[in-house]
């Protein structure tokens, strides 16, 4: 019997071990934390939608969205945040700014003013952090730059750095250009079997498509064959995690062989599969240059390391390059193709800024194939692009959370509760980009970015400060290649089948595609 009492004791340590962590889970977290949090802010005269026990205002956020879903614009009506972002225009007009609002159980502070955001987003002390993104999301972009913090920042930074240095993107025109002629090419044949030298293409595919080859080839020296794969289970994987969103978090849920989570597992394990396919070759190469794309640059400082070279600041794993080529197939993909997507849209609905960028075209490049010297010359291309962006930006809510209590402005800031920066909201504010800041008007970016609004720092759609997007220069690169390319073979409008209806699927996109009727030129 008297291994008896050592087993009791045991259960008895169980037992106290489980009542610590339901005490903590279940009542501290669930209960005291959103009650204490929500009469702090109150105390600061920040209001919002009363906390619901696990699921916030998840539920509120679901009808608003579902209420707002069959709403179609006009195409020159590009006010889109009633369907994207119903609750915050609901909740900023009934309490005010800044606003508070439960993600489930994590408070959210959603702010509208830029100096605020200015001073959050350009913090170098180390004050706001990343929000640590739900583990569904990571299996799709990885835990790459953009979601590392601290002195993993610093170090991938180092590495990755060198490959958007400018020298290195105008070396990268070339691929762009030539996987633009590609698509081109394959328009004008099927244009040339029309009777009337035109036909109708859902440009929201086509340049998926193109810019899925442009990061294949220039950033990982990979074929479109093996990029496709990784971007067609990225997406897969990005719908799983969207069903989910708004779903109330049960812990140990997402170890549980459900049939969405089998499925998901199945995803992830064919999405490192098919990294491997395009990193092992390369690692295979008995030649000790391993490229001078983004690829060969992670994989230097990785080798470097495990072959006695300089550690430390500039050594990677391989686990971490995976990560970083999920973060960089996905956003160097998703957001330059949607960037095009949005500017093939605007120059479609207003005919007059197709044939002035046309005019442009050809008045600086002619017929010619454009390098990338003559595409620094496309001004009013590039402020069609930056109108773009502030009206159509892919990026649609940047997140921070303090890692201390912190006073920013009038705000003191609680530890760890998120600051939520509406971009599209900001991008439209009367009182920092005039009174037609809902119109499209290119010139406003006439005499560059930091005159363009009121605040020099009106544009956020690629960030600011030390964050801001690594890619942004290799995004605008491709979008003007690309587009000189088409304004020099076509014209298009849009197609009668088209529907305006921006959707927020984890970033800007047309709901139900792009279609546009594009015509030859020389037809």
């Amino acid at each position: 019997m008297a291994f008896l009492v050592p087993l009791a004791a045991l259960v008895a340590l169980l037992a106290a071990a489980a009542i610590a962590w339901l005490w903590d889970y279940a009542v501290v977290r669930l209960v005291w934390r959103p009650y204490a949090i929500g009469k702090e802010l109150r105390g600061q005269g920040i209001h919002g939608p009363p906390y619901k026990f696990v699921r916030g205002s998840n539920d509120d956020i679901k009808a608003m969205k579902e209420e707002a879903e069959g709403l179609v614009l006009d195409v020159h009506d590009h006010n889109h945040l009633p369907r994207i972002a119903p609750h915050y225009l609901r909740w900023r007009a009934q309490y005010g700014e800044p606003f508070l609002y439960w993600f489930g159980t994590k408070p959210r502070i959603c702010i509208f003013d830029y100096e605020l955001a200015r001073q959050i987003l350009s913090s170098k002390s180390g004050h706001f952090l990343k929000t640590d993104p739900p583990s569904t999301l990571l299996d799709v972009v990885g835990k790459g730059l953009a979601l590392l913090d601290g002195i993993d920042w610093v170090r991938h930074h180092r590495v990755i750095k060198p490959a958007f240095a400018m020298d290195k993107l105008k070396m990268m025109t070339t691929t762009m250009l030539a996987c633009a002629q590609s698509m081109i090419k394959e328009l004008e044949n099927k244009a040339c079997q029309s009777k009337n030298g035109e036909i109708e293409v859902d440009f929201d595919i086509e340049l998926r498509e193109l810019t899925a080859d442009v990061i294949s080839h220039a950033a990982f020296g990979s074929s479109y064959k093996l990029g496709k794969q990784v971007f067609q289970t990225q997406h897969a994987l990005m719908a799983i995690y969207l069903e989910s969103l708004l779903d109330v978090q049960i812990p140990g849920l997402k170890y549980l062989p459900t049939e969405r989570n089998r499925r998901k597992w199945m995803l992830e394990k064919k999405l490192r599969s098919s990294l491997l396919q395009i990193i092992q070759p390369r690692l295979a190469s008995t030649c000790r240059d391993y490229g001078n794309d983004l690829l060969g640059l992670m994989l230097e400082s990785c080798i470097a390391t495990e072959q006695g070279g300089k550690k430390g600041d500039l050594s990677m794993s391989i686990d971490e390059i995976i990560h970083e080529c999920k973060m960089f197939f996905f956003a160097g993909h998703d957001t330059t193709s949607l960037l095009l997507t949005w500017a093939i849209f605007l120059l479609s609905a207003y005919p007059e800024w197709q044939e002035r960028l046309r005019k442009e075209v050809f008045r600086e490049i002619g017929r010619e194939q454009p390098s990338a010297d003559a595409l620094s010359k496309l001004k009013e291309t590039t402020m069609v692009l930056l109108e773009t962006l502030r009206l159509y930006g892919p990026a649609l809510f940047m997140q921070r959370k303090p890692v201390t209590d912190i006073t920013v402005g009038a705000t003191k800031l609680p530890k760890g509760v998120t600051v939520v920066i509406p971009i599209p909201i900001m991008h439209r504010e009367k009182e920092v980009w005039g009174d037609d800041a809902g119109e499209f008007n290119p010139l406003r970016f006439e005499n560059g970015v930091t005159r363009a609004g009121k605040v020099p720092h009106a544009m956020i759609a690629f960030s600011m400060g030390p964050r801001s997007c690594i890619g942004q220069n290799f995004a605008m690169l491709e979008a003007k290649s690309t587009l000189a390319l088409l304004l020099q073979k076509f014209s298009f409008t849009l197609s009668p089948d088209y529907v305006h209806a921006p959707a927020d699927v984890f970033s800007l996109k047309p709901k139900f595609g792009l279609p546009v009727i594009v015509r030859r030129l020389d037809a």
